[in-house]
């Protein structure tokens, strides 16, 4: 089995935002592994069970577990089911104790914290890496949780001695803000997505560049 470690870009592909906006979950993921990604995080709140796992199944052969680590956002129920190497719990899903109890021990674990009380109980739990957030504003959640800023990342590193995720409106102009603040990865979601002139590549290239990261998995 590979060691997984979290890569400094931690790519969440968010299949309701790519189908909103007309574009293919499959060749979304092509492009992303042609870029380099190896670690990507699958989210997906809206598809019922079996369409979620029919999906779960085509990015795993995209993403092979020889070569990559693929984690499942919140359907805890569907894990094991999904064959992916990790599990992702935010704050209104199974507490992360319950989820590990049921996942098993190898399963890679991270929570979503959004304040100091959040942040020491996944410090003292069961989750092998924290996410903090939203550092910004961001638009990838119908009910956003209020912004910590820049602060709330130092207050976080100070916090916890876990990988440290930063997560919420941060894209390629503010990544590396981010990391020098404390994370030691940054979630991207939204600013993934090529806009009118530019690939998947490109915008994976630039964050590459900014975060000073050109590998996903060792």
């Amino acid at each position: 089995m590979l060691q997984r470690v979290l890569p400094r870009l931690y790519p969440i592909l968010d299949a309701g935002l790519l189908l909103r906006d007309g574009l293919s979950i499959e060749g979304f993921a092509h492009a992303l592994r042609a870029a380099g990604i190896r670690f990507l995080q699958y989210r997906d709140k809206e598809a019922p069970d079996e369409v979620l796992l029919e999906r779960a199944a085509m990015l795993r052969r995209i993403f092979p577990s020889s070569d990559s680590c693929l984690i499942l956002n919140d359907r805890v129920s569907l894990l094991l089911s999904s064959g992916y190497d990790g599990l992702h719990v935010g704050q209104e899903d199974l507490p992360p104790a319950t989820a590990r109890a049921l996942v098993g021990p190898e399963v890679l674990l991270g929570v979503s914290t959004h304040g100091e009380r959040q942040l020491l109980s996944a410090e003292n739990g069961p989750a092998d890496y924290v996410a903090i957030g939203p550092v910004f504003a961001t638009s990838s959640k119908a009910v956003p949780d209020p912004v910590v800023g820049l602060e709330g990342v130092r207050v976080a590193r100070a916090f916890t001695t876990k990988p440290l995720v930063a997560i919420g409106g941060i894209g390629r102009a503010n990544c590396a803000a981010v990391l020098a603040a404390g994370a030691d990865s940054v979630a991207v979601i939204s600013d993934l997505i090529p806009r009118p002139g530019n690939s998947v590549g490109e915008v994976v290239k630039e964050f590459f560049s900014q975060l000073g990261d050109h590998s996903q998995i060792s």
